[in-house]
């Protein structure tokens, strides 16, 4: 396709669907989706004067797309070094947490009401594990629970680092979803 019959005034009409659909199987996240197609079209008419018309307009998007899917795990894993377990989690507040490890009694300060509460959270946790995929949720045990490096993992499944938290990412997701339904 020649350079000249690029129409970015369609786009909207011609590729907002498809790449809404192609963002959310990857994201899972309805909001981040729309607002990676966003970036995507804003991208692109940023840099139709590089479009060659060696591809289609929708194959040269979503190659733009996947560049932003990328970039969005990127940012996402950047923070992965970062503590999520805060162990000072205080109950007592009417916070709650971002992440299930914070709902889990300081270990110095345990009563019997938190000894009970973390068996209960212990059986939810395992109980919506079983319910994940099963490479999900091994994934999930080895880096999360048995605390295994990321490059063991990848080494032992013959995965790479990003597919690695890409999965961890959905685990969390659906592990929270569930855990909202069934526990708290």
């Amino acid at each position: 396709m020649p350079k000249h019959l690029l129409n970015p005034n369609k786009w909207i009409d011609l590729y907002a669907d498809y790449l809404f659909n192609y963002t959310i199987t990857r994201v899972n996240d309805k909001e981040m989706s729309q607002d990676l197609v966003q970036e995507t079209f804003l991208a692109g008419l940023k840099s139709m004067k590089n479009f060659k018309g060696e591809a289609s307009e929708r194959t040269w998007l979503i190659s733009i797309l996947k560049r932003k899917i990328i970039d969005h795990y990127r940012k996402i894993n950047s923070n992965k070094g970062k503590a999520e377990v805060r162990i000072t989690y205080n109950s007592d507040t009417e916070t709650e947490g971002d992440w299930l490890e914070e709902q889990v009694a300081d270990p110095f300060d345990k009563t019997a009401e938190d000894k009970i509460q973390n068996e209960e959270l212990s059986d939810a946790i395992y109980n919506c594990l079983s319910k994940l995929p099963e490479k999900q949720a091994t994934i999930f045990r080895m880096k999360t629970i048995e605390g295994y490096e990321t490059e063991v993992i990848c080494n032992e499944l013959n995965i790479t680092s990003s597919n690695l938290w890409v999965i961890i990412h959905r685990a969390r997701t659906a592990l929270a979803a569930c855990l909202e339904e069934n526990w708290f």
